[in-house]
């Protein structure tokens, strides 16, 4: 297949789901402006009228979405399945977009109800689990397992580049018209949905294309030939796992996600408010200053990738990263604001070790068991192996905010001390240390 359709599927993917999470990013910086406004000022319009508490309930918005996002995650990669990938995409950007959106026109409707903000939140987030799979199946159809881990790595940088965009649009009105910090990532979001309606190209046979080679020997422990992974929907809309004794691979790196997924989502929430309270910035210098933690993710993933390309060993490689990360969290939160330069140096390293193992999972993890040969004449499994990954994840996406919220009261370092716990758990949980001696005895022989 010619190089440069898979360099226009690789770009087009990139950018829709740098929309998606650029559309994410702005209710983080707006917190911080609320923050400073219910401080400097009474009398100066913010979200709620219950300016004492708006901590409290920017915490209960942020769970709305991402409580919504991770049951709704499970359900989106069996719809992914079953329809057209381009209708699917296009349907979800367009209506993520419209409840953007009307987020931000809530501020020139002089909306402050809870309610109303809830009702978005929840309704954004249903629509947004509609990106992951997608284009996770979509890039998978496209590229076979040779160099995965660098293309899906730098790939991934769209999580990061959409953070630092929807943060610098964000930082762009938030003093002024915060509305708008919501409006214009919505109509970006939208425009992109329109694009992938008119030009996405969902696998290479549409094209007349060859396939890749997708079922290649892995290093990544999984189920025997005489095995199976069998997901089933029951008419009460219930999904349900049976996994026989031997499987091995989704179950671990979905738990290790979830707890990865924990760390960063609450850096991706919480980040820009720390800052600001630490180092007295004002709300577009800690929104912008928060942008570093993502372009250390941009690095990160890609070298997670690389590095597990040329080890073969993708467990390994988040095993590592985790363990570093660990004191690195706690470096930042003792000396990370001593100066600019430490500060700059220390949101760039845990910015790259949360981030590179959160990469590599929901990449180039998610497409090599969803590419297995034990799935061999079910392509469209990847995008169910991707959303049971990503949606167990997004359950500890959910669980940080909130718990950074209610412990945050308490004092910044129980919020880091939670962090690292959750870093060490994601080392450690459901035996993810026998992944890593698994892939280290089949690198070995």
């Amino acid at each position: 297949k010619p190089l440069t359709v898979d360099c226009f599927i690789l770009l087009l993917t990139f950018l829709f789901y740098t929309a998606y999470h650029l559309s994410r990013k702005p209710i983080s910086i707006v917190k911080v402006s609320v923050r400073l406004q219910v401080w400097r000022c009474h009398t100066v319009f913010v979200l709620f009228l219950d300016q004492d508490n708006y901590q409290a309930l920017f915490g209960v918005l942020d769970n709305c979405f991402l409580v919504a996002y991770a049951i709704g995650m499970f359900f989106s990669g069996i719809f992914g399945e079953r329809l057209p990938l381009r209708y699917y995409l296009s349907a979800g950007m367009l209506l993520s977009g419209l409840f953007t959106a009307l987020f931000g026109l809530g501020f020139y409707w002089n909306i402050h109800s809870l309610g109303y903000y809830g009702f978005i939140q929840v309704m954004n987030g249903l629509m947004q689990t509609t990106g992951w799979p997608a284009v996770v199946a979509c890039v998978g159809n496209w590229f076979g397992k040779g160099r995965r881990g660098f293309i899906m790595g730098v790939w991934n940088s769209h999580t990061s580049v959409g953070n630092i965009l929807g943060s610098l649009i964000a930082g762009a009105f938030v003093s002024s018209a915060w509305g708008m910090s919501f409006i214009v990532p919505g109509l970006i979001i939208a425009s992109t949905g329109i694009l992938c309606f008119f030009f996405l190209i969902e696998k290479p046979e549409d094209v007349n294309c060859c396939s890749p080679q997708h079922n290649v020997s892995s290093n990544i422990p999984f189920i025997s030939k005489n095995e199976s992974l069998n997901i089933s929907i029951s008419f009460n809309i219930t999904i349900s796992f049976r996994i026989k004794e031997g499987y091995l691979g989704v179950v671990e790196f979905s738990l290790c996600l979830l707890f990865a997924k924990l760390v960063s989502y609450t850096f991706l929430y919480w980040l820009p408010l720390y800052i600001s309270n630490v180092a007295h910035f004002e709300a577009k210098e800690a929104g912008d200053m928060s942008t570093l933690f993502d372009v250390g993710g941009i690095v990160g993933g890609i070298m997670a990738g690389v590095v597990s390309d040329y080890t073969g060993g993708r467990a390994t490689t988040c095993w590592v990263m985790l363990i570093a990360a660990a004191p690195m969290l706690f470096l930042y939160n003792s000396i990370g604001q001593r100066s600019l330069g430490t500060t700059i140096g220390m949101l760039l390293l845990c910015g790259g070790l949360v981030n590179g193992p959160y990469a590599l999972i929901t990449t180039a993890v998610s497409a090599d068991l969803g590419t297995h040969e034990t799935l061999r004449g079910n392509s469209r499994a990847l995008s169910t192996v991707a959303a049971i990954i990503d949606g167990t994840g997004s359950i500890g996406a959910a669980l940080g905010p909130l718990l950074a919220g209610l412990i945050s009261p308490t004092g910044w370092n129980n919020v880091f001390y939670m962090l690292i716990s959750a870093d060490m758990l994601a080392c450690l949980v459901s035996n993810s240390t026998e992944l890593v001696k698994k892939q280290l005895k089949l690198k070995a022989g």
